[in-house]
């Protein structure tokens, strides 16, 4: 049997990282407490329906009117508890309307989806935990105004992905991606894949086709030409992906590339996008991009943008670096779009 012995594990990769620059001491405090946590939500999922229906439904919704499951409460209530032990000074979370004040003191807010793809829980999909560390601001107004800053702010972003393993997704300071992966005989997390880097190119693509009608002509445009494959203008046969969960997605296009759009569209609602800008959208970009991917709101750096509340939602394009970039293409030049450019026939691209 492998062992993980001699392995860095997370612990030692932290006081490293905290020996080489100071500051990131609270952040490193923090991110231990998110692994501790995750250990132990990852215990409750792996029992599935022997502790109960994890996916039932609690009649209540969170702050955005998406109906809550028991899980989801429990993993937010886990969480909070875990965050009182770090340096942080307040909390934002979907399962709460504002963010909840705890130290003071604390040079640290965090921001978090304490269950991603809940939906999905009682069907054994991959489901997890996506987080946002940020710079607490000593002339905050009240606890949600700490939230207020562009993704760029972020100190440390990523995700817990709780699958066949379990692995903490993360980034640090100015420091690349890592993978770290729970051993469950030691219960510590491994360095499973240090500084990952997502391939500049690749030919597949993750989207709920099911919203077709519903999209902007852009977006149907490059997914249009994606479906014609190497008879089409992009010359080049590609294959669709679609697990409606975002860590999961995420986790396959850091290891092996691709895109994946959930761009905003015409449904009441989704004009913004669904995604949460402040803690779904912001980690998953701090992390593609240093992993040398892109993330954007199909236009611009997702990291650039300035969140308008603490649950402000946004479209969301991100992956390989040369799939991110022609998605923006097709929303930048009118050209690549049939309805804007009847000239070129049903499909224009100027033959790229």
């Amino acid at each position: 049997m492998a062992s993980t012995e001699g392995t860095l594990n997370l612990d030692a990769f932290l006081e490293r990282a905290v020996a080489a620059e100071g500051r990131l001491a609270p952040a490193a405090k923090t991110l231990r407490e998110i692994a501790v946590a995750a250990i132990a939500l990852a215990d409750l999922i792996g029992l599935g329906q022997l502790y109960g229906r994890l996916g039932a439904s609690r009649g209540s919704a969170n702050a955005d009117g998406d109906v809550q499951k028991e899980l989801d409460i429990l993993a937010n209530d886990l969480f909070v508890e875990a965050f009182r032990r770090a340096p942080v000074a307040a909390v934002a979370s979907e399962e709460l309307k504002d963010a909840l004040p705890l130290d003071p003191a604390g040079p640290l807010a965090v921001a978090m989806d304490p269950l991603d793809g809940s939906s999905m829980i009682d069907a054994n999909v991959s489901i997890g935990t996506i987080f946002s560390i940020l710079p607490a601001l000593p002339d905050a107004a009240s606890a949600d105004a700490h939230f207020l800053q562009p993704g760029r702010a972020q100190i440390a972003g990523g995700f817990v992905i709780y699958g066949p393993q379990t692995s903490l997704v993360f980034a640090l300071g100015d420091g690349a991606t890592q993978i770290f992966t729970l051993d469950r005989r030691d219960g510590r997390f491994h360095l499973a894949v240090p500084e990952v880097r997502i391939p500049a190119d690749s030919n597949e693509y993750a989207i709920n086709s099911s919203n077709y009608r519903h999209w902007e002509p852009a977006v149907r445009a490059y997914i249009d030409d994606c479906v014609q494959g190497a008879e089409g203008p992009l010359k080049r046969n590609y294959n669709m992906r679609w697990v409606a969960s975002l860590v999961a997605e995420a986790y396959r296009i850091l290891l092996r590339g691709g895109v994946f759009l959930y761009p905003g569209d015409h449904r009441p609602g989704y004009a913004e996008g669904r995604l949460r800008l402040i803690y779904e959208a912001n980690p998953i970009a701090l992390i593609v991009e240093r992993a040398a991917g892109r993330a954007i709101d199909c236009l611009e750096p997702i990291l650039d943008v300035v969140p308008a509340s603490v649950h402000a939602r946004t479209p969301l394009v991100f992956g390989s670096s040369n799939q991110v970039e022609l998605v923006a293409r097709y929303h930048k030049d009118p050209q690549f779009s049939a309805e804007r450019a009847p000239l070129f026939g049903k499909r224009g691209l100027m033959r790229l």
